[in-house]
């Protein structure tokens, strides 16, 4: 897939609903406030990076695809800053940023428990790392079978599979909720997922957040 391509599906009806559901959700994680900095692990495009920069957070957007951090620069203000780089190994100091984010980005990274330490040792406050819930609808229809579109090659996970990650590693208060319970954007998608609690585990995103100790 092109970066056009993907950064332009989230200005469809469907893809802004649900990038915008994700972004809330990630956004009550961090309960970020204005100045706070802030680092985007694989940013991609870097649609979430200019999302959270346009609620006045001082942003970092890193990727390992250079095509697709280009598109990003291109596609955004000089004031925001991309790094090329690994999510196994982040090129920054311990306690770099107050908050990290990461979207469903980390399922795509070879040893995924080393990529969430690295995001634990850069951030100073607090984190919001997302990845897809194979417990999900949104598994049934694009994950399957080593998965379509956007998700190929993605590993998706259980609520259990992701706290798991977590274990011994410098946390306190880590939460698990999910958004996304029917992702086809529709009216009764919209209305059903305000209503829903977003402590059940079954949406097609699986946040976790939590304190940095």
């Amino acid at each position: 897939m092109q970066p056009d391509d993907y950064d332009a599906w989230y200005d469809t009806p469907r893809g802004r609903w649900i990038g915008e559901t994700e972004y809330a959700l990630a956004t009550r994680g961090l309960a970020a406030q204005p100045g706070d900095s802030l680092l985007d692990v694989g940013c991609g495009t870097g649609w979430f990076t200019r999302r959270a920069a346009a609620d006045k957070l001082v942003v970092t957007g890193l990727d390992p695809n250079a095509a697709w951090l280009d598109f990003a620069r291109a596609h955004s203000s000089p004031a925001l800053r991309w790094v090329e780089g690994d999510g196994r190994a982040l090129p920054f100091a311990d306690a770099s940023f107050d908050h990290v984010l990461s979207i469903a980005a980390l399922c795509f990274i070879d040893d995924e428990r080393q990529a969430v330490a690295e995001a634990l040792r850069v951030a100073r406050r607090r984190f919001a790392l997302g990845w897809l819930n194979r417990s999900s609808l949104l598994y049934w229809q694009k994950g399957r079978h080593g998965g379509s579109g956007a998700y190929r090659g993605a590993r998706w996970h259980t609520a259990r599979e992701v706290r798991a990650l977590f274990a011994g590693l410098p946390v306190k208060n880590l939460k698990l909720r999910s958004a996304i319970f029917l992702p086809s954007g529709s009216g009764s998608a919209t209305w059903l997922e305000r209503g829903v609690p977003k402590t059940l585990p079954w949406g097609g995103l699986l946040l976790a957040s939590g304190e940095k100790t």
